[in-house]
């Protein structure tokens, strides 16, 4: 994610609480089927097993915090813009071949999702704040290229 604080739309906020609660939820399901610290394990495999939900009570706990920051860092910075790029919109945008493609601007991306750009990656980054008009340099994979706000809004990108 960026330094700065990123507003986010009512959607994606939506999805971050649903999350967090589900992630909550699971770690009240691996925390409950811990043992007694005080308690030896009985062999090896137990001793293994109960080091493996101590990981993933770990690894909950760092979501939990991800999440309640991100979260926090939203109420910081109000919400979104209107009439500019910014998490959640719908942006059409001509590369520098004349493509044009119309992609969502996302907090994070699980999976390979063409049509979803996330706000902290290269072209993410150059488009947060743009109007239709802008043109927007980054660094791609090749090198430096370049992009043009077509449109803000319109349907979003068919989810297959």
């Amino acid at each position: 994610m960026t330094s700065d604080p990123l507003p986010i739309s009512a959607a994606a906020r939506h999805a971050l609480e649903q999350e967090l609660a589900d992630v909550r939820a699971e770690r009240e399901t691996v925390a409950a089927t811990l043992r007694d610290p005080d308690i030896v394990a009985g062999d090896r495999g137990d001793a293994a097993d109960q080091l493996q939900r101590s990981g993933d009570l770990a690894r909950l706990d760092a979501r939990i915090e991800d999440i309640t920051t991100r979260l926090r860092r939203a109420d910081e910075a109000g919400p979104p813009p209107a009439g500019v790029v910014g998490v959640g919109s719908t942006v059409t945008v001509r590369f520098d071949d004349g493509a044009e493609q119309t992609v969502s601007i996302g907090e994070v991306t699980q999976g390979y999702d063409a049509s979803l750009v996330t706000a902290d990656s290269p072209l993410g980054r150059a488009l947060m704040g743009c109007r239709p008009g802008d043109a927007v340099r980054y660094r791609a994979p090749d090198g430096e290229a370049g992009a043009v706000v077509v449109s803000l809004g319109g349907a979003p990108p068919a989810q297959g």
